[in-house]
């Protein structure tokens, strides 16, 4: 039987070996040796050039990331607390705009932001521009939205806020209300059974949300392209360049991304202990 399984395993040890391990393999080969060959460090001691490149994309990220949970939480507890019938709605408005290719929610967004976009032409229609002009005495003719911090951070926000909402939504769905209860009994009002018992058992569902959110979103390359402009520049589009850009330095873009999956990996595990020590303050 023992046998049969492993044979069963086969495929799937081959296929994480050659699309997973080969890959971090080849990665840490081409980070630790030069262009002509032999150990060196130099590609990790030329990274400080790019400080200001890891500081925009671990403020960006952490900005949407809290973004997310302060729309996410509240969104994910609302939708528990409602009917069965309401949650399979709600889920599945959540859901539909992930059905639709990432490229085109991020080109949709460019058209709403960009100078002469639906929002600015909106805003000119009401008179709004006009009379910020009249206030402030510039002279504008459309609000700069497109090719910003905050364009970027936006379509952060509006791409990665279901793998926010969804990870909390199943763990408070599937909370035991006689917990509530219990606490309720016991005199509790709703604003203290809410901190000392729903939101330490809602941790690890907030973890995983914070987790699939940071994650992707410091690594992002497409979202700061379309929606920062290129003058924007994060992590993904530096590692991007360094491959297929007019900077062709493999060796370098290789070390950048393994410093870059270290951080994560660290983050993530932080993270995981974190929540392990909060489930066992709760289960005491």
């Amino acid at each position: 039987m023992k046998n049969k399984r492993s044979l069963f395993a086969v495929p799937y040890v081959g296929w994480m070996a050659l699309f997973v391990v080969a890959p971090i393999v080849m990665v840490v080969i081409y980070a630790f040796s030069a262009a002509s060959g032999g150990f060196t460090l130099e590609h990790f001691a030329s990274m400080g050039t790019y400080a200001s490149v890891f500081t925009r994309s671990f403020w960006l990220a952490l900005l949407a990331t809290l973004i997310c949970l302060l729309i996410g939480y509240p969104a994910a507890y609302f939708i528990s607390r409602e009917g069965p019938r309401f949650q399979r709605v709600a889920m599945m408005l959540i859901m539909l705009p992930m059905w639709m290719n990432f490229l085109l929610r991020t080109y949709s967004w460019m058209s709403v932001l960009e100078n002469n976009g639906l929002l600015n032409r909106f805003f000119s229609a009401i008179g709004l521009i006009g009379l910020v002009n009249g206030l402030f005495g510039t002279n504008l003719e459309y609000f700069p939205m497109i090719n910003t911090q905050g364009a970027v951070v936006l379509g952060m926000v509006y791409n990665y806020l279901p793998f926010m909402i969804l990870p909390i939504y199943s763990v408070i769905e599937k909370m035991d209300g006689s917990l509530l209860e219990a606490a309720r009994d016991l005199g509790a009002g709703s604003g203290r059974v809410f901190w000392k018992v729903i939101l330490p058992l809602s941790l690890p569902g907030v973890l995983s949300g914070v987790t699939m959110v940071f994650v992707p979103s410091v690594s992002t390359f497409a979202i700061s392209r379309l929606l920062g402009g290129g003058t924007q520049m994060m992590l993904g589009d530096l590692i991007e360049q360094q491959f297929l850009g007019g900077a062709y330095n493999p060796h370098l873009g290789a070390a950048i991304s393994l410093v870059m999956m270290v951080i994560v990996v660290v983050c993530m595990v932080v993270m995981n202990h974190f929540g392990d020590g909060e489930e066992q303050a709760v289960m005491l």
